[in-house]
Parts: structure tokens; C-alpha cells; sequence
């Protein structure tokens, strides 16, 4: 019986793993695909005007790429950005490693 307790407490704590993972890789990752998806929508809005879609990603190329360095010049923007992430690494590591109390309270 001990032997199950330690192998659901080992299933779980593998399942909050891979929950945090995966939460730390979709945060990450909409910080990356945020810009090229207002580069997509902005073609798509001039496309609306009559703009082709060629001539509206060279000019919404380079709008975008303004409005990141206004972000980036912003003061503790992206420093806070950036700590959020390692917030959510962190809580996970943590949440992760609780459950070796378990485990061994289970042996």
C-alpha cells in the first residue's frame, strides 16, 4: 500500500510539473508571437483600405517594430515582464518539491 501512495504522489507531482511548464512556455511564447501577430492583424486591417497585403506588412512591419522600442524604452516594462516569468518558474519549482514531503511522509 505504501508503494501506491509513493506512485500517486509521484503522479501528481509529475502532473504539476508538466502544468507549470506549460504555463512558463504559453507565457514566454505570447511574448514572442505578440508582435508578429499585430504585424498579421495590421496587414490585415490596411488590407481592408485597399493596401495589398505585400505593401501593408511593409508598412506594418516597421510600425510594430516602433511600438516595441516605446515598450522597451518604457522604465521597468520589460524588467517586470521578465520577472513575472521567473516568478512563475520559481512557484513551480516550489510547488514541485513540496510534494517530496509527501512522498517521504508516505515511505
Amino acid at each position: 500500500m505504501k508503494n501506491l501512495n509513493v506512485a500517486l504522489v509521484r503522479l501528481l507531482q509529475f502532473v504539476v510539473f508538466v502544468l507549470f511548464t506549460f504555463i512558463v512556455l504559453v507565457y514566454f511564447g505570447t511574448m514572442i508571437l505578440l508582435p508578429l501577430d499585430m504585424v498579421v492583424l495590421m496587414t490585415k486591417f490596411l488590407n481592408v483600405f485597399g493596401i495589398g497585403t505585400l505593401f501593408g506588412a511593409i508598412v506594418a512591419v516597421p510600425v510594430v517594430a516602433y511600438l516595441g522600442k516605446i515598450v522597451y524604452n518604457t522604465p521597468g516594462l520589460i524588467q517586470m515582464i521578465v520577472d513575472n516569468g521567473i516568478d512563475l518558474v520559481n512557484l513551480g519549482k516550489q510547488r514541485v518539491e513540496a510534494f517530496n514531503k509527501f512522498a517521504d511522509a508516505a515511505k
